[in-house]
């Protein structure tokens, strides 16, 4: 089956609704992923139950032709065998919908798909291990493809499959009007509980844009280079290559401001009985108020994610609407908090509640909807050691010194602002003799930012995953499998 294509013109968007559903429809939510979480263990344990066998039956000298047959990974061969087993393990399985357990067979497809492409070298970055058993205390979700799938005229309420109309609340209009003029259409929808409790709806669907560049676009400077810090007063700091600070943004500090309330909540939450006891190191079952106290806990955190997030979306949103080309530094992340314990847990925990990652992510996807242009400096480029006057660099520029005072030509600048106006004159090369009338086709969307410059081009196009109704959509062949021996196997095992 050939895999879904994005429209030219069409771009796929995310929008997401906080659920006010009946403790009914709780239930219904909760027996859903449930039966993910079943479909994903119990196909889980028969593919390491015959990769197991096939490993025994090697050491006794068998033929590889006359190994017990291995499982095909795809999601179609998995829901084959769930179906074939479905009755015996999980015989309430008519109470949910379908979608449920192809939601647990499609995880379960994907992770196994990315361990064996790790294994055989075809999979850059992280490495993945092998698929791990879910617990009752992993996050519930279910994702639905087919079937009742709708926003309601109320503009309060929508439709999912076997839950039925679910209120909502928030107004659903701006999705709403999408689908009624026909520039949206839905392709899934994914049910979720998050850490407070509180479940959401998140709707995948394609959304049809205007090739031309929006009138906005462009209303503030053309280039702008973005510095990102955890500093209180500097989360974003704008600048322009002529030296010029536009805007300066500061950290919302959500998870710092939380830190008293948590500390006091987590006080109490060790004076009551958990789930583990730290004397005889053993389970126990926890108490109704630790689990209350947990909940409270929960929803500190999704609070102060809540804002921090509010921050990042008003903030990348402004950038990606007024500017044309925008700058930014290639920064890793999590490789900045992986070390150091507690001799730098402030600086790590300051890390996390900056979220820099994900200003990079988000301008990924805004730049494009918006017609703008976005540029992701080498991770190596000197932006705060480098001075904005006279280009001289310096060999080493310590966290604590947030005055840059450069040694050649004497020049005093904010750490921060020096940085962004670095970056800013990276992305301006691309930019050279464009005006403001510029409507997205200048040659800054399509150079490339030149390895002597330290600069990399966001070009990447967005891709639907799942479609609607598709049944194969994981991304990985048919007959993709990787045995612990390292053994070639026809059915699914990788050489």
């Amino acid at each position: 089956m050939a895999r879904f294509e994005v429209p030219e013109g069409w771009t796929v968007q995310a929008y997401m609704f906080a659920l006010d559903p009946t403790a009914a429809q709780v239930r219904a939510f909760r027996s859903h992923a449930g039966g993910a979480r079943k479909a994903h263990n119990t196909m889980l344990a028969l593919v390491k139950a015959v990769m197991d066998q096939r490993a025994a039956e090697r050491s006794y000298g068998i033929a590889e032709s006359e190994l017990t047959p291995s499982l095909n990974w795809s999601l179609a061969g998995l829901r084959k065998q769930w179906n074939a087993r479905k009755d015996a393990a999980a015989p309430w399985w008519a109470e949910n919908s379908k979608e449920a357990y192809n939601t647990g067979l499609d995880g379960l497809a994907r992770g196994l798909n990315a361990w064996s492409a790790v294994e055989k070298g075809e999979r850059a970055g992280k490495a993945v291990g092998f698929p791990q058993f879910k617990t009752v205390r992993s996050r519930r979700s279910v994702r639905f493809t087919t079937g009742a799938i709708r926003v309601e005229a109320s503009r309060h309420h929508v439709t999912l499959p076997r839950i039925g109309r679910v209120k909502t609340h928030e107004s659903t209009r701006k999705l709403a009007r999408r689908v009624e003029v026909g520039t949206g259409r839905i392709l899934s929808a994914t049910v979720s509980e998050d850490a407070a409790g509180r479940w959401r709806v998140a709707f995948q669907v394609l959304v049809q844009r205007a090739v031309a560049v929006p009138g906005h676009v462009g209303a503030g400077e053309l280039v702008v280079g973005v510095d990102v810090g955890v500093k209180a007063d500097s989360l974003l700091v704008v600048a322009t290559p002529d030296g010029r600070e536009v805007a300066r943004v500061p950290a919302p500090k959500s998870l710092t401001a939380a830190q008293s309330r948590l500390r006091a909540l987590q006080r109490r939450a060790a004076r009551q009985q958990g789930p583990y006891d730290t004397q005889t190191q053993t389970k126990q079952t926890p108490s109704k108020r630790w689990a209350r106290q947990q909940r409270r806990i929960n929803r500190t955190h999704a609070q102060a994610a809540a804002i921090r997030r509010d921050v990042l979306h008003k903030q990348t949103t402004r950038l990606a609407q007024r500017h044309q080309v925008i700058v930014v530094e290639t920064l890793n992340a999590s490789g900045m908090r992986s070390a150091g314990g507690r001799r730098k847990k402030g600086l790590n925990r300051a890390l996390a509640d900056a979220a820099l990652a994900e200003i990079r992510r988000m301008l990924g996807y805004k730049t494009r909807w918006y017609g703008s242009h976005l540029v992701a400096a080498d991770r190596w480029f000197a932006s705060s050691k480098t001075c904005s006057g006279c280009g001289g660099r310096k060999p080493s520029l310590s966290l604590a010194e947030r005055t840059y005072v450069c040694e050649h030509c004497g020049l005093v600048i904010d750490r921060d602002l020096n940085a962004a106006i670095n970056l800013a004159r990276l992305g301006g090369t691309l930019h050279a003799g464009q005006t403001r009338t510029s409507t997205g086709s200048s040659p800054a969307a399509a150079a490339t930012g030149g390895n002597g410059r330290g600069a990399t081009q966001e070009t990447e196009t967005t891709q639907v995953v799942n479609a609607a109704g598709r049944e194969a959509s994981t991304r990985h062949n048919t007959s993709n499998g990787v045995d612990p021996t390292g053994t070639a196997s026809p059915q699914g095992e990788a050489a």
